[in-house]
């Protein structure tokens, strides 16, 4: 991508969090970008364009390394560990990107949302592949994997809602304490977590 195009995806990125899709225009859009409106259009085609490829390699980019989480681990604790490292660390480094994901879909024309949700379910579809082959192997123990599934997503994304750089606690070593919290969430043995490392996200 271009300079110029990566500036515009960084101008909607940061727009889009804050003001959200339909409060932000696409002079304010231009503006923030430091290009005209006719500019502009050259480079992101129509504002939905924009947010799905926004959304799009978000998600890419998590459904990636979620399968290279399932190819390099072979049981369920040390998959969940990863996954859960995974997931904590890509939203803390990207928390404008997890707003713009998690709050727009449903600015999204009904043929764009379905393409994005469709994304959003085959990383989800990883983790619940990891909960039904621990539930499966005894290693974890949940009255409801779809519950527990949606409880450890919605825990391990509120990092991008707080997570500070500059705070007492080192970003690898948060991700290390929810992966042992969501173990004991799924009732395994948090001492087998281990030091697996997430993929570059």
């Amino acid at each position: 991508m271009t300079p110029t195009g990566e500036r515009v995806r960084r101008a909607a990125l940061e727009l889009f969090a804050e003001r959200g899709f339909h409060g932000t225009g696409i002079r304010q859009l231009a503006e923030h970008a430091g290009l005209s409106s006719a500019t502009l259009y050259h480079y992101m085609g129509t504002k939905e364009d924009l947010l799905v490829e926004l959304m799009r390699a978000s998600l890419e980019r998590l459904v990636a390394a979620a399968d290279d989480v399932l190819a390099h681990h072979a049981g369920a604790t040390a998959r969940l560990g990863a996954l859960v490292r995974l997931h904590v660390t890509s939203h803390a480094e990207r928390p404008l990107e997890t707003r713009v994901v998690d709050d727009e879909v449903h600015a999204l024309s009904p043929e764009r949302r379905r393409e994005v949700v469709a994304l959003r379910d085959r990383y989800e579809g990883a983790w619940q592949q990891v909960i039904d082959q621990g539930l499966a192997t005894g290693a974890f123990s949940v009255e409801s994997a779809a519950v527990a599934r949606r409880a450890l997503l919605e825990m391990c994304s509120g990092v991008a809602r707080w997570f500070d750089p500059a705070g007492p606690v080192a970003l690898p070593d948060l991700a290390d304490q929810y992966a042992v919290l969501a173990l004991r969430l799924l009732g395994a043995d948090a001492r087998r977590v281990g030091g697996d490392t997430p993929p570059p996200v």
